[in-house]
């Protein structure tokens, strides 16, 4: 399992020149005069004539460091009842595999930001709800099946049944969830039975 990346800076300053800099003193050549009468630099990274001798110039250095964390992404946690999807095949297999099981397909990015803040909400749902099966779809990594079942919009949902295939498809963000409670408490008939 791959972890997020943590970035620490570390900024600290330093001048390249001398305290008491001369002109042959300086890491670069110095200004001539082209046919034109303008100055021209042998260097492009400083010019020198921009910068008064006396006053010190200030340079930073930043120094990053990296490390890896053993935390799975926000994508990756899972409830027990839920599926990652990596082909239309498995797509497939696992709609055939699931009979007359209620299937809920949430197509998600991992760069959605209300996918990400719906998240946590879908997987409580998938605990109070273990006779359903939840399939998560990663649109980047199945870009030819989400377009050929017209999936435009993140974070989107298809309830599927067996026979009956395709019984209902919506958006939902974090501020309609209500949505998605209102459909499964209408396509789950176990639910509906228990209650």
């Amino acid at each position: 399992m791959q972890g997020h990346s943590v970035f620490s800076l570390k900024v600290s300053s330093f001048s390249p020149f001398p305290s008491n800099p001369t002109y042959s003193s300086l890491p670069f050549k110095a200004a001539k005069l082209n046919s034109w009468g303008k100055r021209v630099l042998d260097s492009r990274v400083v010019n020198p004539f921009d910068y008064a001798l006396n006053k010190p110039l200030l340079y930073f250095k930043v120094h990053a460091t990296a490390a890896e964390t053993d935390q799975p992404k926000w994508w990756e946690k899972n409830a027990s009842n839920m599926v990652d999807i990596h082909s239309t095949q498995e797509f497939l297999d696992a709609l055939s595999q699931a009979g007359d099981k209620l299937v809920i397909v949430e197509f998600y990015g991992t760069w959605c930001a209300s996918c990400r803040a719906l998240f946590p909400k879908v997987c409580m749902i998938a605990e109070k709800h273990p006779e359903i099966l939840f399939i998560k779809v990663n649109f980047d990594e199945n870009k030819s099946l989400c377009k050929s079942l017209n999936v435009k919009v993140l974070p989107y949902f298809h309830f599927y049944r067996g026979a009956d295939g395709l019984l209902d498809s919506f958006s939902c963000s974090l501020a309609k969830l209500q949505k998605l409670k209102d459909a499964i408490e209408n396509y789950n008939p176990a639910h509906a039975k228990e209650s």
